[in-house]
């Protein structure tokens, strides 16, 4: 799909220079009760490795919460001038899916809110719903224009080149669950007119198994660059991920670059197995990397395969330092890195 010029309008790759990422602490109220002890232990890992290079913006319910947390974060080598708390009340904190999509405009940054409905109506939702108005209310956000829309869309399941290219999935948007009175070309047609969004590739195929999201693109496939995409892959022709994401491979390979040449294509073995204590398979993915100043944090699983992940990843993004950050409390949720946090492009903050 191609559209006419939007180049008003440019929903920023993820590897572009950043104010901040935001995320919001996990608290007793949530879903991370059972491994509350675990998941901040990861929380404080991530916030350290991400103050190194930006702030953190932090969701958390109150001030009397976010000042028991703070001795956790100066235990840990945490410089409090580099976290920007933001009080709302929130049913979960997979920020990819709850937080703002932000785009530029002729006339700076705009953010989107996108109506949020629990992946498919599957988990409660109605505090995420609302999370995004008590961000734009914050002064360090407040003079940036919002706009909230009656579609529900999730940061996890788009991924752009910063170049007016998308990458998504049928599987996802197309559900029934989400916005069933849209078809392939209205989709198309908002992206452009609110993103800039000029040419749109659908992958069909691909699963990760466990994942509740009905397919995510940043478990499958990412943009490493304007002409670079790592995928999803399984050697393993007994594993139940091979067949569709093989299927998927052979959609990359046909899918070609705003030059109209074909991407150049990095494999990122899928991790062996890890199941829950239901003997549920859980959804671990290396697609679920996230892009920050100057770092890629990697989620590693204790896997063989961690180390040759965070090789692959090395030679996509040679300028910037490998982190890897330790997942396995994170997908007893269904989620990894990327699902957790929501990148803000410079400009997005304000003094």
């Amino acid at each position: 799909m191609t559209t006419s010029d939007c180049t008003a309008l440019t929903l920023p790759a993820e590897w572009e220079p950043q104010d901040a990422v935001i995320l919001a602490w996990p608290c007793e109220q949530s879903d991370w009760l059972p491994v509350l002890n675990d998941i901040r232990k990861t929380y404080l890992e991530l916030i350290k490795h991400i103050t190194r290079f930006e702030l953190v913006v932090l969701f958390i319910p109150n001030q009397k919460e976010f000042d028991s947390v703070q001795p956790l974060l100066l235990q840990n080598q945490i410089n409090l001038e580099k976290i920007i708390p933001v009080f709302a009340d929130y049913n979960d904190t997979w920020l990819r899916d709850t937080g703002p999509l932000t785009v530029r405009t002729t006339s700076g940054i705009q953010y989107l809110d996108y109506r949020f409905n629990g992946w498919g109506n599957k988990f409660e939702h109605g505090l995420d719903d609302r999370l995004c108005e008590q961000l734009f209310k914050h002064p360090r956000f407040a003079k940036n224009h919002s706009e909230k829309l009656d579609i529900k869309l999730e940061g996890g399941s788009i991924d752009s080149d910063g170049q007016g290219t998308l990458l998504t999935t049928r599987q996802c948007l197309l559900s029934p669950n989400r916005n069933p009175e849209l078809s392939e070309q209205d989709y198309e047609n908002l992206f452009a007119s609110q993103s800039g969004i000029k040419k749109v590739h659908w992958l069909q195929h691909g699963e990760i198994i466990g994942d509740d999201t009905d397919g995510h693109i940043d478990m499958l496939a990412r943009f490493c660059s304007t002409t670079r995409i790592v995928y999803s892959a399984c050697l393993d022709p007994d594993d139940s991920h091979f067949e569709p994401l093989s299927q998927m491979k052979t959609e990359l390979e046909k899918l070609t670059d705003q030059n109209g040449h074909p991407y150049q294509l990095t494999a990122l073995p899928v991790p062996a197995a890890i199941f829950d204590q239901n003997n549920e398979r859980l959804p671990a993915s290396y697609c679920n990397f996230l892009v920050i100043n100057q770092a890629v944090l990697v989620p590693v699983y204790n896997d063989p395969n961690d180390e040759w992940a965070c090789k692959q990843l090395a030679a996509c993004f040679p300028d910037r330092e490998i982190i890897p950050i330790n997942a396995l409390t994170m997908i007893q949720q269904g989620g990894s890195l990327h699902c957790l946090t929501m990148q803000l492009p410079v400009g997005s903050l304000h003094d």
